[in-house]
């Protein structure tokens, strides 16, 4: 039996005509970023689908050619606010790309970036209410937190401007504060695992610090999803310590700032927490003294006032009182006679008076 057979180059080039004769010129397909590399201007992108357990269901390459990269790239950014990344939803205009030498690929014409805002979005609610069912929102805020919090742990990248800032300020106060630096990555899909790292190690030294404090500064809202992982929000809703954010400006709020016992728009806002704080107590406490002064001053007065009265009772009941109103003191042996009992006949006894005594002997009684 005589079989017609075909190079594998004439075979491929085959599949090449079918696919490019059949399929539309676009197509818009929704997926997940697996990888992402940017060469020579030219993005090349590894796409992927995932089951409800997931586990990969499909996967592709994808290219988008440097002139289109360059216009579709700033389109995205001018929506989102950020570039494109690993792990994010994308909608993306396909066309169907065949080589005899690299296979199957997708050319990428077009994006639409509120696909990706959207998934973002869907995303973070479903983990928001996970928190929520499993109550870790209110975690954190079941711990004290100190009243003079002032060794602290913090997170940020060494080079950040707002960990800077944040020293800078704290620094700058009436108050000595113990800061130690845990650098971590802030952005992107390694975030969790440094922050995760980070904690741990502060866990083997707990009782060294008084609070943890997680800066960074703020940034397109596609930046901070990092902060929106359940992994990372579950490790600071059951840290043993006290957390306090200031990873974003006014617009930005991550679920990382919803399970945090305490949350602050920026790293700044974050150190006039702690220096406000410190000045309440201090407040408090002269209060106290002028309280405490006053108080003092009143008890001095209402016993000096009493000892006054005293004095008084005491100046009417002397002797030299008595002799003024006219009356004398009667004295036996130096003693002063109270009653007749007291005498007896033959006795010597002397009489008192304003100016002078008079020495008597009793004849009767």
């Amino acid at each position: 039996m005589t079989h017609h057979t075909y190079s594998l180059s004439e075979f491929q080039s085959i599949i090449q005509e079918v696919l490019c004769g059949t399929l539309p010129d676009n197509y818009w397909i929704h997926a997940e970023i697996a990888s992402l590399q940017i060469k020579s201007g030219h993005c090349y992108l590894e796409l992927v689908e995932k089951a409800p357990d997931g586990k990969l269901s499909a996967k592709t390459r994808a290219t988008c050619w440097s002139q289109r990269y360059a216009l579709l790239s700033n389109y995205f950014a001018s929506h989102t606010h950020s570039t494109l990344q690993v792990g994010m939803q994308v909608l993306l205009a396909v066309e169907v790309s065949f080589h005899p030498v690299y296979g199957l690929s997708l050319n990428v014409t077009n994006i639409d970036p509120s696909y990706t805002l959207g998934a973002l979005a869907k995303a973070r609610q479903e983990t928001l209410m996970r928190l929520q069912q499993e109550g870790l929102l209110e975690k954190q805020r079941q711990l004290r937190l100190p009243t003079l919090t002032q060794r602290l742990a913090i997170l940020s990248a060494d080079t950040a401007a707002g960990y800077g800032d944040f020293v800078h300020q704290l620094h700058q106060s009436a108050y000595r504060f113990q800061t130690r630096l845990f650098p971590c990555i802030m952005q992107g899909d390694n975030t969790t695992a440094s922050i995760q790292k980070a904690l741990a190690t502060i866990a083997e030294d707990i009782h060294a610090y008084d609070a943890v404090i997680i800066i960074r500064g703020g940034g397109a809202t596609t930046d901070l999803n990092c902060f929106d992982h359940y992994e990372l929000c579950k490790a600071c809703a059951l840290f043993p310590l006290p957390i306090i954010t200031g990873i974003g400006h006014t617009r930005d709020i991550s679920l990382l700032d919803h399970v945090a016992h305490t949350s602050l728009k920026t790293p700044t806002a974050v150190a006039a927490f702690l220096i406000e704080r410190i000045n309440r107590l201090v407040d408090q406490i002269d209060s106290m003294r002028q309280r405490l002064r006053l108080t003092a001053d009143r008890q001095i007065l209402i016993r000096k006032h009493r000892i006054e009265l005293i004095e008084q009772k005491l100046a009417l009941r002397s002797p030299e009182r008595i002799y003024q109103m006219g009356y004398s003191l009667l004295t036996l042996d130096g003693a002063i006679v109270r009653s007749t009992r007291q005498l007896a006949p033959g006795q010597i006894v002397t009489t008192h008076l304003q100016d002078g005594t008079i020495e008597s002997i009793i004849q009767k009684i």
